[in-house]
């Protein structure tokens, strides 16, 4: 038997687990894992009580396929909680459960008709990200992907130029974005996606953000594109939100799209032939928790703030040893950095020559991406306020000896 799928097209996350087990092997000592981006908690006692409350109820639509019901009116208080705006306040929108993210990000080409246009389908993404799209777009699919880059330079902001461009010379179906990023952890202004989308309604190309970090947003000029969408005239666009991040809880693989009507239901009909809905008991619990919007929005700050406290603590001890960051921080738990030219006394080749060498040497460990330049990204998913990982974090990334020519 031979496999079908080669060994190279590892996810880059896979890749970092290998790099931590042979770390374990070598040294028989826990890695100092910052490269864990999923959060490290779990979720708040209210929302755990009303998880086990609706898996003991005996209601019949807790416990079938949820398919796209809104359940609990889950989708109005995520919508409310992640844009700042009531669902029925936003004209010409919809807003349908999911079941994470990820998956709906897989469809998403299907959902603008991707399969009628097969080689002229053309998908706009950016570099550096967490690449879902592109690797459903380029290698799943067969459509084409262009990249819209992301700079240090800029603090990894959306070169608005560079869209303009790409559109004036390419017929492109479907613009996707993440902010706040993922890696570059940067908002979008009013004024940046008023710009964009009106790009977009005058090429008739559809446009979706990947917003799983926006609960955690400390930006305040951020805004999500749910709360301007409406304002640009012809517009067809999509937002994403889940309770991943926002309330310590990946497991539920639960979430909300939300846009422009007709976008939805494209993307409804495609959905219903991929997967049956989220868990239904677990949409219930939460919608009934988004009843409370005082404690809903209390227990985003309070995350968020944790987050901040542990930031405020990498950040400094990255910048002492002489690290350049690639972008200020605004949202979550992601910090971006500028790959030395040299570490350790010997010339850096690669973000990932980079991030083997700090992963055997100090145990310390991140996610390398080099699409556009090389960069590190380190997360504060771990307890890096305790005095244990302070104490062997503070020799440890005295021997990188950064330095940059």
């Amino acid at each position: 038997m031979t496999r079908k799928i080669p060994a190279q097209g590892i996810n880059l996350f896979q890749q970092i687990y290998i790099l931590m087990r042979e770390y374990r092997e070598a040294s028989s000592l826990e890695p100092l894992n910052l490269s864990l981006g999923n959060p490290d908690g779990v979720p708040c006692a209210e929302i755990l009580e009303l998880k086990a409350r609706f898996a003991r109820d005996s209601g019949y639509e807790f416990h079938t396929y949820a398919e796209d019901n809104n359940i609990r009116e889950f989708s109005e208080g995520m919508v409310a909680l992640h844009s700042g705006v009531e669902l029925n306040q936003l004209p010409g929108t919809k807003a349908v459960p999911i079941a994470g993210i990820k998956t709906a990000t897989a469809i998403l080409p299907l959902a603008c008709a991707a399969f009628d246009k097969r080689s002229q389908f053309t998908v706009v993404s950016n570099l550096p990200a967490y690449d879902v799209i592109g690797t459903w777009t380029e290698k799943y699919l067969g459509l084409k992907r262009l990249g819209w880059k992301l700079n240090s330079e800029s603090n990894m902001r959306l070169d608005i130029s560079e869209l303009k461009n790409i559109l004036s010379q390419t017929k492109v179906d479907l613009v996707h974005v993440i902010r706040p990023g993922n890696p570059a952890a940067v908002g979008a202004t009013l004024e940046e996606w008023l710009e964009i989308g009106k790009l977009c309604a005058d090429h008739g190309t559809r446009l979706v953000n990947d917003a799983a970090y926006v609960g955690l947003s400390s930006d305040p000029s951020h805004v999500s594109l749910a709360s301007v969408a409406h304002e640009v005239s012809g517009l067809e666009w999509m937002e994403l939100y889940s309770v991943s991040k926002s309330y310590n809880d990946p497991g539920a693989r639960l979430g909300v799209a939300v846009g422009s009507k007709d976008f939805i239901d494209d993307f409804i009909l495609i959905k219903g032939n991929t997967d049956s809905g989220p868990n239904p008991g677990v949409m219930a619990a939460y919608g009934e928790f988004f009843k409370n919007r005082k404690l809903a929005h209390q227990k985003l700050h309070e995350l968020r703030d944790l987050y901040q406290r542990r930031l405020s603590y990498i950040v400094p001890k990255f910048i002492e040893i002489g690290l350049k960051p690639a972008h200020k921080t605004e949202a979550g738990f992601f910090t971006l950095w500028k790959v030395p030219s040299k570490a350790f006394g010997v010339k850096i080749d690669s973000a990932e020559h980079f991030n083997r060498l700090v992963i055997e040497k100090t145990g310390i460990v991140g996610v390398h991406f080099g699409a556009t330049e090389p960069l590190m990204r380190y997360a504060v998913c771990t307890d890096v306020l305790s005095p244990a990982f302070q104490k062997r974090f503070e020799v440890e990334i005295q021997k990188i000896g950064p330095a940059y020519e």
